[in-house]
């Protein structure tokens, strides 16, 4: 086909070509765009995907606990500890027998009022609600998978 004949036939985009040797038309992208464009997508793949997960993860054991349950003894150590995430951390010491070792058992606290309650009530022996959330990385969120939801007192 003639130069003027392609000239004349009209193109679904509108864009006419200039010579009838070309092998793109004007509505492809050339292919240093189509790497570089695949190249992006490859990149933001490899960091959003495990940021994703990760978010996805902590959300999921967080919001479902393994199990629940209460125990008894008294609160001998809280603190507020991290090097970047502040968090609650305790000891409940539980004693089944006078005289007896007392079993530890450490736990973390998310709520700030629940952690002034248990502050002012170290060294009594109080009745500690918890939940057990198994799988929440510990970085930010607490150094035990024991998180108290409630406290009662359970001598004056």
């Amino acid at each position: 086909m003639s130069e003027r004949l392609l000239a004349s036939l009209p193109s679904r985009s509108g864009i006419q070509p200039t010579r009838t040797g070309d092998l793109m038309s004007a509505d492809t992208p050339a292919p240093g765009n189509r790497t570089r464009r695949r190249g992006l997508i490859v990149l933001l793949a490899i960091l959003l995907v495990p940021a994703l997960v990760f978010a996805a993860w902590s959300w999921i054991t967080l919001n479902y606990s393994y199990s629940k349950g209460e125990r008894a003894g008294y609160v001998q150590k809280l603190s507020k500890k991290g090097w970047l995430c502040k968090t609650w951390e305790g000891e409940l010491a539980m004693a089944n027998l006078p005289g007896t070792m007392p079993e530890i058992f450490r736990f973390s606290v998310r709520n700030d009022s629940t952690a002034r309650l248990l502050d002012r009530n170290v060294g009594k022996r109080v009745a500690l609600s918890y939940e057990q959330h198994r799988g929440v990385p510990t970085s930010c969120f607490a150094e035990t998978e024991y998180y108290i939801t409630n406290m009662r007192q359970l001598e004056q």
